[in-house]
């Protein structure tokens, strides 16, 4: 049976050229791989994880304080039955938050990226919070390295469209499922939209990846692996040479049903000017451009933004 790989990101050191290799062809298959040595201390990603729980488990009226209207969710808290994958006639079993980048003084994107905001009732949410955000922010550059030279770009080619990328962390609660035979699932098939995501906490079931073949695969972590798959945005700059591959959360088919599951997310995004122009390396009389028109990050979030039902 096929498995997406794990790859110990501590190679891209002592044994580049085959890391590299690996990780390329990974993604060239699934669209997603493990990464595991990453060296992100679980005690960390621990302290994430209670924080963001105790959020979720305060009342409704009181998270509500922190949905801001009009916004598509870019910070703060979005409740159930509002994202919605595209085509999809119900919506997502699930509720979150959104953390965002800390922006310099003055800068350019501010119009853009809006602050953050952090509820007050639950100590620690800031520092556990970003401090996540910016150990993944950090992961997801290296990973990026890797992928770059793959595809025969200079190692830093994406540094400089990354640095103030409008990523974002999204801690996610999905609740127990007591109903019957409901049509909703707690994530439907979707695609991301963002360069890549890296996903903290992947160790309950759930998640399904669709091969190439049209089948659904089940992607679990062990250890310290986390999961890392391509986004829309970098399958269109690369011309589908990495792609984005479909993946959903599905309601487990036990008593695991009945437990509520989380997961973090964060979705590397680049800056909101970086211009989605077909890379020319990744273009061949096999694989023409199927881009012709380029388009900003930020255009193409918002276009999908809307897809979902966030705006």
């Amino acid at each position: 049976m096929k498995r997406v790989p794990t790859l110990d990101i501590r190679r891209y050191e002592s044994d580049r050229s085959e890391f590299v290799a690996e990780i390329g062809a990974a993604y060239r298959e699934f669209g997603f791989c493990c990464i595991s040595g990453h060296g992100i201390p679980k005690a960390d990603i621990d302290a994430a994880y209670d924080v963001f729980q105790r959020f979720f488990a305060l009342p409704a009226e009181t998270k509500m304080q922190y949905h801001q209207v009009g916004t598509g969710g870019a910070r703060g808290y979005t409740p159930f039955g509002i994202e919605t994958a595209k085509d999809s006639k119900y919506p997502d079993l699930k509720e979150f938050w959104h953390i965002g980048r800390e922006l310099p003084p003055a800068s350019k994107y501010a119009e853009v990226m809006a602050p953050n905001i952090w509820p007050r009732e639950v100590e620690g949410f800031r520092q556990s919070g970003y401090g996540l955000y910016q150990a993944l922010d950090s992961l997801g550059a290296r990973v990026l390295r890797a992928l770059a030279l793959h595809i025969d770009l200079a190692e830093n080619f994406f540094e400089e469209k990354v640095n103030f990328g409008n990523s974002i962390l999204r801690p996610i609660h999905y609740p127990p499922i007591t109903a019957v035979d409901i049509p909703n699932v707690r994530a439907g098939a979707h695609e991301d939209i963002n360069f890549i995501t890296l996903l903290v906490g992947a160790s309950a079931e759930g998640l399904e990846v669709l091969t190439r073949e049209g089948n659904w695969l089940p992607i679990t972590t062990e250890g310290d692996a986390i999961v890392v798959n391509i986004g829309d945005m970098l399958q269109r700059l690369t011309n589908h040479v990495y792609p984005s591959t479909t993946h959903r959360v599905v309601n487990p088919r036990n008593e695991n049903a009945r437990k509520p599951r989380y997961s973090v997310p964060f979705f590397l995004h680049p800056n909101p000017d970086v211009l989605l122009d077909v890379l020319p390396s990744c273009t061949s009389a096999d694989n023409p451009s199927r881009y012709p028109v380029p388009i900003t990050a930020h255009e193409y979030l918002l276009e999908r933004l809307r897809e979902i039902k966030l705006i």
